[in-house]
């Protein structure tokens, strides 16, 4: 009997975690398309939803579900952008390191990174992924398509190419203050010369 109650709380504690792992996670809906199939009796109607789902502290993924009812396609989407998460670098926090561009077909975006304050100048499906990554400075501009699909891509491209000084400074086999030390002194001569 005693085993069986500690199984049970156990079995409760785990859906407890769960919710927890899930509540750390904020989703947007960014898109539904409803679709009709023209059949014998009528229209058959199917809903397709595009979902963005961050943890804000640089975690981000996307997803596409197809279902006939909207909740379910929901749910679908939310999955799939949970099983596709990508890690962005994020300068204190609150920015990118660099500007930088990314590209999927017709979408072109240029993310730049921007000064404390600026808050999210972006529009659309770009500014529900970057309020889910937990950016609050950053100017985006969308080149191309308005599709919102090519755009979260073009985006999710952008933040792939995005590199962290110690990243870099791995790669160069240097150390990130001499990195950083070199950004001071070009930003230092960037107004002298103007």
């Amino acid at each position: 009997m005693a085993q069986q109650e500690r199984q049970g709380r156990g079995g409760r504690d785990r859906g407890r975690d769960r919710e927890e792992e899930q509540s750390e996670f904020v989703d947007k809906l960014v898109h539904i398309n409803r679709v009709a199939k023209v059949v014998k009796g009528g229209r058959r109607f199917g809903f397709a939803a595009l979902v963005v789902v961050g943890d804000t502290r640089g975690r981000v993924g996307f997803g596409h579900g197809k279902a006939r009812e909207v909740p379910e396609a929901i749910r679908k989407a939310t999955e799939a952008a949970k099983r596709g998460l990508i890690r962005v670098p994020l300068r204190e926090g609150r920015t990118l390191h660099h500007d930088v561009e990314g590209h999927h077909g017709a979408g072109r975006v240029v993310l730049r990174a921007a000064p404390a304050g600026t808050g999210i100048i972006a529009g659309g499906p770009m500014r529900a992924i970057f309020e889910t990554l937990g950016i609050h400075d950053i100017v985006a501009k969308s080149l191309g398509t308005s599709n919102p699909y090519n755009m979260i891509r073009a985006t999710f491209d952008a933040l792939k190419h995005e590199d962290s000084p110690r990243s870099v400074a791995a790669r160069r086999g240097l150390k990130v203050s001499a990195l950083q030390g070199r950004r001071r002194d070009a930003d230092a001569s960037a107004p002298a010369e103007a």
